[in-house]
């Protein structure tokens, strides 16, 4: 691939005057443009110094937005956060260890099949293989699950054209490292590459006894299906599907129920990852599974299939169409477009109903301030339009069981990190998500207190960077409160479990906030959250919400028995 720049000038440099390096970056910038990248997060360095310029002068031209940050994990991160956000986004960084400093962010995307572009400095191949400075092997060092373009030259440079997975451009660039005037780009940028579903359609008969179930990303389709079928629809708050008449706010609490236990088909989409109880209802004997593939870099499921979909669009069938015998099945026999009430579905809507009713009892009679009442209190606060970013752990799960159910014009846009599900970057996760979806009309998310603490350097923007409207709610517990509900939170653990899981860490999130000059609300009480939450103050801001974590197992356990037969 060339570039052309205009002259400086009478007497000033040309292109054909610019340093290899120079010429290479423009190479590279260019090829981010035509892909679609409207944003680039630099994180600085000298090696990469060349395409820090050549980005520099794209923004100037009005071509793209330029982010920077210091740490290159909360770089890539904010990249990651504004492309789970509809927009299209790239990270560059200088070479050795900076490189490392984005594998977290490139595993999550790759995981969960987000486009993520990655660009990376590299010393020339002549210093390859030697002990020069900041000098290590990093053509394919993200693994088999990331493309890399290793890249000496303008010519080098692809084409990009994957939208469904990270690609990672290794940009080896040699002494001088600075062009010789400014870049003036002539270049028409490119729309962003549409993200088409897999063509086709899968014919699913009505016959037997099914629930949806929606993971992360499932989008409309699982609740298009469930409500023209009258299927119950067990969606995770990030699934985009939780919306409508069929789906079910306490599903998880209704799966160790006799209800439960007459399901005969469960049909998959998106990526679940959420509930225990779910995977054991995938993994039954007696259950027939219908799926999806996953979207990420493994789409192979970890249950048995028993019939896999193509995942583009799904149509019903009459049971005496079964697409298995007859591939030519006539679709006329498909129910209604609108929902379709079931007697199967209304014993769902009628259980579930009065969990939730039981729920939101033992959660108001709770002499505090509980971890599920401040996601309640959360979720009434995102109106409709608006972008709500969730953190793992608890928060996703809290808000799983609180999240009552939105019309479908009604829907709130929910980003959570579902991949892999680490705790990594989500402070800069639900800034480039805010940044990236600039018309919500409200931008909240939810963390816990080791998640923030995992990326406060998140917090850390200079005086020129774009800053979103942005409630970051975080409820600190002093540790990891997840543990204390699973097998290692057991009493006969207890002399230990502090030290290892629990991690009481006692930081005044104050003043860390204050390090970085953000504003900080500290609240105890529901009202005062709820006052917090009704009055934004503009521009990134924390909102603390102090809750007990001792009796965290034990509320957990109550909760569960609400459903018992």
């Amino acid at each position: 691939m060339s570039t052309h720049a205009e002259p400086t000038g009478p007497t000033g440099p040309t292109e054909t005057t610019e340093p290899p390096s120079a010429l290479l970056a423009r190479a590279v910038v260019t090829a981010l443009l035509l892909h679609g990248v409207r944003d680039v997060v630099v994180a600085p360095g000298s090696r990469n110094a060349p395409l820090s310029f050549a980005v520099h002068d794209a923004a100037t031209a009005g071509l793209l937005r330029l982010h920077t940050r210091v740490d290159e994990r909360s770089a890539a991160f904010l990249a990651l956060g504004l492309t789970r956000a509809g927009a299209r986004a790239a990270v560059v960084c200088t070479s050795g260890t900076a490189v490392a400093n984005l594998h977290p962010a490139v595993l999550e995307a790759a995981h969960a099949g987000q486009p993520l572009v990655v660009v990376t400095a590299d010393r020339p191949a002549r210093l390859r293989g030697t002990d020069a400075n900041q000098t290590t092997d990093q053509v394919g060092i993200f693994g088999a699950l990331v493309a890399t373009h290793d890249l000496a030259g303008p010519d080098d440079v692809p084409v990009l054209d994957d939208p469904w997975g990270p690609v990672h451009l290794d940009v080896q660039l040699d002494d001088p490292l600075l062009p010789a005037a400014p870049w003036r780009p002539g270049v028409v940028p490119g729309e962003r590459p549409a993200r088409v579903r897999p063509a086709g359609v899968d014919r699913i008969p009505l016959g037997p006894r099914t629930v949806v179930v929606a993971g992360d990303d499932a989008g409309p389709p699982a609740r298009q299906l469930a409500e023209r079928a009258g299927w119950p629809l067990l969606a995770e708050p990030s699934s985009g599907s939780r919306t409508g008449t069929h789906a079910l706010r306490c599903y998880r609490l209704l799966l160790d129920t006799d209800l439960a236990r007459s399901v005969e088909r469960v049909v998959v989409v998106g990526h679940p990852t959420l509930s225990r109880p779910v995977m054991r209802l995938l993994g039954r004997d007696d259950v027939e599974v219908w799926a999806t593939p996953g979207r990420g870099a493994w789409p192979a499921r970890p249950y048995r299939v028993d019939r896999p979909l193509g995942g583009g669009r799904f149509e019903l069938v009459d049971p005496a169409d079964d697409p298995a015998d007859d591939p030519a099945a006539d679709p006329t026999a498909e129910v209604a477009a609108g929902p379709v009430r079931t007697p199967w579905l209304e014993a769902w809507l009628e259980a579930d109903r009065a969990v939730a009713r039981r729920l939101d009892a033992l959660v108001a009679a709770e002499p505090g301030l509980t971890a599920y009442a401040v996601a309640g209190a959360v979720v009434r606060a995102t109106p409709p339009g608006g972008l709500l970013v969730v953190g793992p752990s608890n928060p996703v799960r809290d808000l799983d069981l609180m999240q009552t159910g939105f019309g479908v014009g009604a829907r709130r846009f929910v980003v959570a990190n579902r991949g892999l599900a680490g705790i990594d970057g989500m402070v800069s996760t639900a800034i480039g998500a805010a940044l990236g979806r600039p018309h919500s009309t409200r931008a909240i998310a939810l963390l816990g207190d080791v998640t923030f603490l995992h990326d406060s350097n998140g917090l850390v923007l200079g005086p020129d960077e774009p800053r979103p409207d942005l409630t970051l709610v975080v409820v600190n517990d002093d540790g990891g409160s997840i543990f204390a509900t699973l097998e290692q939170g057991a009493p006969e653990h207890a002399d230990r479990f502090e030290r290892l899981f629990g991690t009481p860490h006692g930081v005044d999130l104050a003043a860390l906030c204050a390090a970085t000059r953000t504003p900080h609300w500290r609240v105890e009480s529901l009202p005062e959250l709820e006052q917090a939450l009704a009055s934004p103050a503009g521009g990134i801001e924390v909102v603390e919400v102090r809750v007990p974590r001792q009796d965290r197992r034990e509320v957990d356990a109550r909760i569960r028995g609400l459903a018992a037969d």
